[in-house]
């Protein structure tokens, strides 16, 4: 049974950091495509950026809307992928989710990844 666990979210005034975590555990981790996402409140839930398995060299991609802000890297040896956010602003405020993907290309459709953690919430304050 595949598991991801998100941490690492909180309150952060903008300007500040925050890194979150998700650990997982049932499949061969390395494979697979990480994705994370958000969903503000009253918002749909949107792409946030990416990583791929080792057979797309675990190429990131991200939403335009972080891009320079945010980064996404894994530790294949411990099963773990992080979002490093800096410079948050209060519009980054919402849950945010990890996903693991179908295969080894980051996609941005949440139809392309097949688990999901329970979600972290992170909100920053003006």
């Amino acid at each position: 049974q595949v598991q991801l666990v998100e941490s690492g979210g909180g309150l952060v005034q903008a300007g500040g950091s925050l890194r979150l975590s998700c650990a997982a555990s049932g499949r061969t981790f390395s494979i697979y495509a990480m994705g994370w996402f958000r969903q503000a409140p009253g918002k749909e839930r949107e792409f946030v950026g990416g990583i791929g398995g080792i057979a797309w060299s675990s190429s990131t991609r991200y939403a335009d809307s972080v891009k320079g802000r945010f980064t996404i890297s894994r530790d294949n040896a411990k099963n773990t992928v992080y979002l490093q956010m800096n410079s948050l602003k209060p519009e980054d405020t919402a849950v945010y989710y990890c996903s693991s993907g179908g295969s080894a290309v980051v996609r941005t459709a949440e139809g392309s990844y097949d688990y999901w953690g329970q979600g972290t919430q992170v909100t920053v304050s003006s």
